[in-house]
């Protein structure tokens, strides 16, 4: 009897033991997006267990405000349990949590070869010399635009692949003026547009010291009346919120849209218009250094230093983001996820010809345009310094203060608010 009792004793023990051992090979992710982040750190969990069935992923879903937030929480607490092994960051905010949680996240500079992302984003992650997360998805900007309007309109899109946004307001024009649609629309009181103004001149917000650089940015001043001539010239037709300004091109009101690569997936939402888009390189600014090529949104991946699984997270992202070709392929297709590991882009689906956009290979050109994106520092507060330049374009619009005034003002408010 005391025999069965101690082998039974020993058989609870080793299952036990066998549900530590189990447990100890979970990873766990934070991410928001269902149809995007989420479902394609699903397909990248999937993959990775086909090679390693003793792993167990849980991929957790909440708002990117809620993940920004618990992650705060936790981190400035100071408590190391809790944590999930990886979490995605919008670039714009790398800085801020790197930064401010020194020796919160995973040195990986020595664990990926960098060379083979692009270089833009490897520098959003990298402080002091130390690269700390896995380069993920590009906002490559493109210039969308209507071939069926612009043949209207007499203009041809081969001469438009090194323009200024000068030159782009004068052939806004025209096409207002032979085919009576707007060239553009956009909120007025939104800064995507000018952060891809200033991404395709190679400068921000801030200094290299991270210090507010406003009222004497002379590439800000330049976007600025590049913003307030859009409108002031009648070709840009304004918009409040995502709904009325994806409707805008939907519906066949403007001629052409300048954003991110992620929008492909609005723009093909209405079937109807299927081989009548084709993409352009985005305008410059008229400045020294400025290139037709920029930036907008985008986010990569982090491993938190004191995770459980730190060295399997570290593992799994390694041999999914930085080996697996065939993963880019499906998840561009699938989900319109334009990655920045530069040699998934010599995959099947980055050549693909889209019927959508005219049989234009249009992957492939965002691959060339991405290569061309100057590397900027997004430092810690590029939204606090946003909303700082957009609360006062409504007095530049009706011509209280002149652009100059308007960055002054702009800059003390920043600096009063952050404590500059």
């Amino acid at each position: 009897m005391k025999k069965v009792i101690l082998m039974l004793l020993i058989i609870s023990m080793l299952i036990g033991l066998f549900g530590v051992v189990n447990a100890a090979k979970k990873v766990t992710i934070w991410c928001w997006d269902p149809n995007f982040n989420v479902a394609i750190m699903e397909e990248a969990a999937s993959r990775y267990q086909k090679l390693h069935p003793d792993v167990e992923f849980e991929v957790v879903s909440m708002a990117k405000a809620d993940v920004e937030q618990k992650l705060n929480t936790i981190l400035a607490s100071g408590v190391k349990r809790g944590l999930p092994e990886i979490v995605l960051i919008e670039d714009y905010n790398a800085q801020k949590y790197l930064q401010s949680y020194p020796g919160s996240f995973a040195d990986l500079t020595r664990e990926f070869n960098y060379k083979e992302f692009a270089p833009y984003k490897v520098k959003l992650m990298t402080l002091n010399g130390k690269v700390y997360g896995v380069p993920f998805d590009s906002g490559v900007a493109g210039w969308f635009y209507r071939r069926d309007y612009f043949e209207q309109a007499g203009i041809n899109p081969e001469d438009l692949k090194n323009i200024t946004w000068d030159e782009f307001i004068e052939i806004g024009k025209i096409v207002k003026e032979k085919t009576g649609k707007y060239m553009i629309s956009g909120d007025p009181y939104d800064g995507g547009l000018m952060r891809i103004l200033l991404h395709s001149a190679g400068t921000w917000y801030f200094d290299e010291k991270g210090n507010p650089n406003i009222a004497n940015n002379e590439v800000l001043k330049d976007a600025l009346k590049i913003y307030k001539e859009l409108f002031a010239s009648g070709i840009m037709k304004e918009t409040s919120g995502w709904n009325e300004w994806v409707a805008s091109f939907n519906n066949g009101e403007v001629a052409s849209v300048v954003t991110g690569v992620w929008i492909i997936g609005s723009i093909k939402a209405e079937k109807s218009q299927t081989g009548k888009w084709g993409v352009l390189p985005v305008p410059r600014l008229d400045l020294p250094g400025a290139v037709n090529a920029s930036n907008l949104g985008g986010s990569s991946w982090y491993v938190l230093n004191n995770s459980e699984n730190k060295d399997i997270a570290i593992d799994f992202l390694r041999e999914i983001y930085a080996k697996d070709i065939d993963f880019y392929q499906k998840i561009l297709i699938e989900r319109g996820a334009f990655g920045t590991w530069l040699p998934a882009q010599n995959g099947y689906a980055y050549r693909a010809e889209d019927p959508f956009f005219g049989n234009q290979r249009i992957f492939l050109d965002f691959s060339e345009w991405l290569k061309k994106i100057p590397s900027v520092d997004f430092g810690l507060f590029t939204y606090e310094a946003d909303g700082a330049i957009m609360g006062v374009m409504p007095d530049v619009y009706n011509g209280n203060l002149t652009i100059d005034e308007a960055l002054k003002l702009a800059e003390e408010q920043f600096k009063n608010t952050l404590g500059f």
